[in-house]
């Protein structure tokens, strides 16, 4: 008998009833240190067995929540483009459908499939990125479409203003100096992200969690591990803080099982997804 759960826990309502739909995006072709996220969305629903529903940080059950979990999406690996089409036209179905999509990943690429979708659908979108990585060159190896340009790419899309970086401590020095004026960056920590909740109240937001912002001591299972990062109560924390805004969606990525035998970076990625997943419930 197959005994792996076939949906993250607590996410097994109807399609039909559901108002949250979580998926896979398995795609990290353009990885350029260590791959293996596209393995995170199996290895998280099937360690989400070792994971209570309720969250006592905030008194809330995901048994008590309307989610469908949709699985992955098969993605065309070799063809960059051909997968961010297919994750844009996924998201944009379930806005058609009203329903608030939630993406794992894969690595940070798959976001700006989304995003696109999202940009659509919500014309004051703002976004507000955790992650170790400023990811705004222009280029990186010869493409304009790498997890290392992936907000830049996003920035292509929605402008000066609209991004709120927070984490950040690697990154060229041509992305600061671009940066200035363009893109709200916070390096090192979640300085000011009360500041910023505050600012972005009813607007539509869109969260896009890399979990290598967390410090490879507690964090070890990415691709692109930065030293000096924070710990896994800091973000929690920094998380709950996002509480009172509008999330119209959000992703979670570059959690990369394979690079974490022991299993403390899936299970520390389900914890945080739990309580993501939460923020929105009645």
């Amino acid at each position: 008998m197959d005994k792996i759960p076939k949906w993250f826990i607590g996410c097994d309502a109807m399609y039909e009833q559901s108002d949250t739909v979580l998926f896979g995006a398995p795609f990290d072709s353009t990885a350029s240190f260590r791959p293996g996220s596209r393995f995170a969305p199996r290895h998280m629903r099937e360690d989400s067995c070792g994971l209570e529903t309720y969250s006592p940080y905030q008194d809330r059950d995901l048994e008590n929540t309307s989610i469908f979990d949709a699985g992955d999406l098969e993605l065309c690996i070799g063809d960059t483009r051909t997968a961010l089409a297919q994750i844009e036209g996924f998201v944009s179905q379930l806005l058609h459908e009203k329903k608030r999509p939630v993406m794992l990943g894969g690595e940070h690429l798959v976001s700006l499939g989304a995003i696109r979708a999202m940009s659509k659908q919500y014309h004051d979108l703002h976004i507000i990125h955790f992650d170790a990585h400023a990811d705004l060159r222009d280029s990186y190896l010869g493409t304009e479409l790498s997890h290392a340009t992936v907000i830049r790419r996003v920035w292509d899309i929605l402008g000066d203003g609209r991004i709120y970086q927070f984490g950040i401590r690697s990154g060229d020095r041509g992305e600061f100096f671009w940066a200035e004026n363009r893109v709200h960056t916070q390096k090192f920590n979640f300085n000011g992200l009360e500041d910023t909740v505050n600012a972005l109240r009813g607007k539509p937001i869109y969260f896009t969690l890399d979990l290598d912002v967390l410090d490879p001591s507690c964090f070890p299972g990415t691709g692109t591990p930065e030293a000096g990062g924070v710990s896994f109560s800091e973000l929690l924390d920094a998380v709950l803080l996002l509480k009172p805004l509008n999330i119209v969606g959000f992703d979670m990525v570059e959690l990369s099982p394979p690079l974490d035998h022991s299993g403390v970076s899936t299970a520390t990625a389900c914890k945080l997804l739990r309580e993501l997943l939460l923020l929105g419930s009645v």
